[in-house]
């Protein structure tokens, strides 16, 4: 089963791609994980999990005591002993959302020490992101920000796709040139491409152009239903035909790759 994990600049479109994926994957019966790992955490309402029910959740950052728990540890202190291996395999099932085929799991942030952080929280969610990338023999789908901070070097290695999603634009391209450059750090070797907001050839043109050296998976349009989905609360799977359609070619595209072992993420 597939683990991919989707980054890019903020407002690029990473929660669009995200959710379209783990919709198509659900469809053709695959059992899809989908990992809120962004900030923004609006993985949710993009799978079509009502706003009223997704104000319920807890990530996982912030269960206190599940974290001590595992950890032996509270979270927030810098108690120079606790577990580095905690238990998380029975997480997944216990503390995610099911709707429409995929099941929603959303990890949280924490907000200290940045990338370098060693502490009950930190410690958890990455043996927990360890433990869904090496170990579940779900499609994982994780919805991450520019980083890769989240990923120990050995799991992100493990990624059959790491996935960057650009606009036309410069800010965007940079961002997708330090995304790779973080994640070779980590051993990934390569790293896809996905063009959003696209309005005409150029834009493509302008994509493959100033991204020479990636990958690129595929193409999806400006699309209002899109918009009109964010703007209802409903996932775009629901509500804009022709973007299904496009990200069903990146999928297709991606499988060739991957089933030919020409692009594999760790070499």
């Amino acid at each position: 089963m597939l683990k991919l994990a989707i980054s890019g600049k903020g407002g690029v479109g990473k929660t669009t791609l995200s959710s379209l994926l783990a919709r198509i994957y659900a469809s053709k019966g695959h059992k899809v994980l989908a990992i809120d790992a962004n900030p923004d955490a609006n993985f949710g309402t993009a799978l079509g999990i009502p706003w009223e029910e997704i104000i319920k959740i807890t990530p996982i950052a912030e269960m206190d005591q599940l974290i001590e728990e595992r950890t032996g540890a509270k979270p927030g202190t810098s108690a120079t002993f606790f577990k580095l291996n905690p238990k998380v395999d029975d997480i997944p099932d216990r503390f995610s959302v099911e709707t429409n085929g995929v099941k929603l799991l959303m990890l949280g942030t924490v907000d200290s020490g940045g990338a370098g952080c060693i502490c009950p929280e930190s410690t958890l969610l990455k043996a927990l992101l360890s433990h869904l990338i090496l170990r579940r023999e779900d499609t994982v789908i994780l919805d991450m920000d520019a980083g890769v901070e989240h990923l120990a070097r050995g799991t992100v290695r493990a990624v059959d796709a790491f996935i960057v999603v650009v606009e036309p634009g410069q800010r965007s391209i940079q961002t997708a040139k330090s995304v790779k450059k973080l994640a070779a750090d980590l051993g990934v070797k390569t790293t896809y491409v996905v063009g959003n907001k696209i309005n005409s050839p150029d834009d493509e043109e302008f994509v493959k152009s100033n991204l020479p050296d990636f990958e690129v998976l595929g193409f999806l349009s400006a699309d209002k239903m899109v918009r009109e989905a964010d703007f209802k609360g409903m996932s775009p799977y629901d509500l804009a035909p022709n973007a299904v359609a496009e990200v069903t070619k990146i999928v297709e595209r991606l499988e060739e790759i991957q089933g030919s072992g020409d692009g594999k993420a760790d070499g």
